[in-house]
């Protein structure tokens, strides 16, 4: 069936709010309700949901989405009920689901209401549900995640291998539409051809995250890197982050740490309890843990669009882990930092997990690491090496000092002369060798290969003896990276010129390139950093919108970013919408989302707008100069909503001290302030009581004269602050 864009535009305003599609998105859209098997690569965060999401809607039948994890499933399902009224509209049907869910699921898709069906390929290959779906009027079906049916992906799963037998057995002529956000050009043709994806329609969306800050520092040992970790994470106060480590202890390690020193932290990896695994997953998501301390159990279920940093502790196995786990920031297109930190010792380490298993695997795994060593060492744009190797040609002068080579350029040379000499070492090794080999025979190193192949008998044998292996190794990752070289990785990462390569050796040119980074090498003082920030039009009102969304979304258990993403949030706090037409005007809000979840937030803009004397007008927002009274209104509001007060100092802009002084000021004046909340998560029993003690005996008020008799009973002054509230509020007013 054909729709036009006009059509198309109208069911993406009606499902989902917005008024233009991504990049590729309608093209999608076009050729799924075409009947077209239909290939996608696009990056986290480009919009590959709606892909599917939007066909599934207008079709007719019920979609079938192919999805690796249960977690993952149910934040989708999550989503998806948050943009309509009827929650019947998508289901899941997996191993959580008891006998009479299952029967009310497949009485949903029976009758038509259901849209989506989300399910793994374990539960789809039960012979019961093939049978039910073969009667089922299927649309067409989505395999997210499609990755995990080559061998060459990071995330193999060998019943991803089976799904197009299980399609075939449901019926003939379904469309398929596979999805994935990483994919090198092998992972990419394996994908097509396991499908069976006859005549498909392909679309490759640039991968290029341009919202992401991409930085790498020296591993100089524990000590240093777990400080520089810990200060990097206190520059992102309450910003959710995931901190990736390659070990267990490594987690629980490093979480505590993080936890003395104020930030809201928790450990999760495999060896943990089930049930404290979900926990801390869904503690994650909904906002009541800030960073989660992680093995890379963690992750592909994690559907959260405003993780706003990734660290890597311990460098990962390959360039495809690296990008899928930093592609879990800035998933809202807001920003996204992610910092590596980076030691051989780290490589050896992961070798040395390598050395029982079969040869062709052990040296796969080798080449995929030698990949993460010359990323995490360039001298040159990372965006453009990652870039690189997905096949995309990137011009490093785009990057606008989003990674930090570029920001902190190293002094580059010409590198004319060094890379034509790569070139011709390539040749005189018959284009047969990897990069240790060619660099072996470029320093003129009598290695067993190197005598036994007579390579030492070569023209070009030992032409850059003068320069050490790390300027060798920057101007062979050069010559990939420009399209000189090309690694085969199926012939265990030999050396080819392309040919671009055999164009320069005609004419050579100048070449401006970076050398690596020696990181071994490099002291502390030595590292340079940066840390992206973002800021909202009214912090305040965006604060007070942030609480009203968690309050909301555990009314109605959901994850807060189901309610309204934080871009969302940021347009309301820009623009106060107070009625629900003004709601239906914010990006990302579509009829059916403003009814299901607007009313609570138009009401407290509405409030705010009023209390604080704000003049609303169509293009133009403004705001009258703050005062002591916005500020006392905003406090007393921000208690009635149960803020944490470091929360609500921050939503005020004034220090901790300062706020309970403000809030002693408030209860003196006679009005009460119920922070009772608060004080029980986080004063012992016994310091209420003492400091109750003394004001019920006390002839004066004074906080002071308190602080003065109560600090023997290692009592702070904080603390005598707070429960003076307590006391004010229940006993004076």
């Amino acid at each position: 069936m054909s729709y036009n864009s006009e059509t198309l535009h109208a069911h993406l305003n009606k499902y989902f709010g917005f008024d233009s599609f991504k990049d590729d998105q309608e093209a999608i859209i076009r050729s799924i309700l075409e009947g077209n098997d239909t290939f996608v690569i696009m990056p986290t965060g480009g919009g590959k949901s709606l892909c599917y999401q939007l066909p599934a809607f207008i079709s007719e039948g019920t979609a079938l989405i192919i999805s690796p994890l249960i977690a993952l499933m149910k934040n989708q399902v999550d989503s998806i009920r948050g943009h309509n009224d009827n929650n019947d509209v998508a289901h899941f049907l997996n191993s959580s689901l008891n006998k009479g869910q299952i029967a009310h699921v497949k009485d949903k898709v029976s009758s038509g209401e259901t849209k989506m069906l989300f399910v793994a390929p374990e539960s789809l290959k039960k012979e019961e549900n093939i049978a039910f779906l073969k009667n089922s009027n299927i649309s067409f079906v989505a395999v997210d995640e499609a990755h995990c049916i080559s061998e060459w992906g990071h995330d193999f799963r060998p019943e991803y291998r089976k799904i197009r037998a299980m399609i075939k057995a449901i019926g003939d002529n379904i469309p398929v539409i596979a999805l994935t956000a990483t994919a090198t050009p092998k992972v990419q043709s394996d994908i097509v051809k396991n499908l069976n994806m006859m005549e498909v329609n392909t679309f490759i969306s640039s991968f290029n995250r341009d919202n992401l800050y991409y930085e790498v520092r020296p591993k100089i040992n524990k000590e240093q890197t777990i400080k520089s970790l810990v200060q990097f994470v206190k520059k992102h106060p309450n910003k959710s982050g995931i901190i990736y480590v390659q070990s267990r202890k490594s987690t629980e390690e490093i979480a505590k740490v993080l936890n003395i020193n104020g930030v809201n932290a928790a450990a999760y990896h495999a060896g943990l309890d089930n049930k404290i695994r979900s926990k801390v997953q869904d503690d994650f998501l909904m906002e009541e843990v800030d960073v989660i301390v992680a093995t890379i159990a963690f992750g592909m279920g994690i559907d959260k669009p405003d993780v706003r940093f990734v660290i890597h502790y311990d460098i990962p196995k390959s360039i495809e882990n690296y990008y899928q786990e930093t592609g879990r920031a800035g998933r809202d297109g807001l920003e996204g930092t992610c910092l590596a930190f980076y030691t051989h010792k780290d490589i050896v380490k992961l070798e040395k997990f390598l050395k029982d298993k079969p040869v062709a695997e052990k040296e796969l795994s080798l080449l995929l690491m030698d990949e993460v060593m010359g990323y995490s060492e360039t001298g040159n744009c990372r965006r453009q090496y990652l870039l690189s190797y997905f096949g995309e040609a990137y011009d490093d002068s785009l990057c606008n000092n989003m990674c930090d080579n570029c920001k902190h350029p190293k002094e580059q040379v010409d590198g004319k002369e060094y890379i034509k000499n790569v070139l011709l070492s390539v040749a005189d090794l018959k284009e047969n060798y990897g990069i240790k080999v060619l660099v072996d025979f470029i320093l003129g190193n009598q290695t067993k290969d190197i005598k036994d192949y007579k390579f030492d008998k070569m023209p070009h044998f030992a032409i850059g003896k003068e320069q050490d292996s790390i300027f060798w190794y920057s101007m062979i990752r050069n010559a990939i990276t420009i399209g000189y070289l090309r690694k085969e990785i199926e012939q265990y990462g030999i050396l080819k010129i392309s040919e671009q390569g055999h164009a320069f050796l005609k004419n050579p040119v100048e070449l401006k390139v970076g050398i690596n980074r020696d990181y071994e090498n490099m002291s502390d003082d030595q590292v340079l950093t940066d840390d992206s920030q973002g800021t909202a039009l009214d912090n305040t009102l965006l604060g007070m919108l942030k609480d009203l969304r968690k309050s909301e979304a555990k009314k109605k258990n959901v994850q807060p970013w189901v309610i309204f993403l934080e871009p969302t949030l940021i347009e309301m706090a820009t623009y106060y919408p107070i009625s629900m037409a003004d709601m239906e005007q914010i990006s990302g809000i579509s009829k059916g989302k403003a009814l299901k979840y607007g009313q609570a937030f138009i009401q407290l803009i509405a409030e705010y707008v009023e209390e604080n004397n704000i003049e609303r007008l169509t293009d133009v927002v403004i705001k009258q100069l703050a005062n002591k009274s916005k500020s006392k209104i905003n406090i007393i509001q921000g208690v009635d909503r149960k803020l944490p007060l470091e929360d609500l100092a921050d939503n005020v802009k004034i220090p901790f001290e300062d706020l309970l002084d403000e809030m002693n000021n408030i209860v003196n004046a006679g009005t009460k302030l119920d922070i009772n909340y608060y004080i029980e998560e986080n004063l012992d029993e016994e310091v209420i009581e003492n400091v109750f003690d003394y004001f019920d005996e006390a002839e004066s008020e004074s906080i002071e004269s308190a602080y003065d008799e109560l600090q023997e009973d290692d009592i702070t002054l904080e603390e005598i602050k707070m429960v003076r509230v307590k006391y004010m509020t229940e006993i004076a007013n």
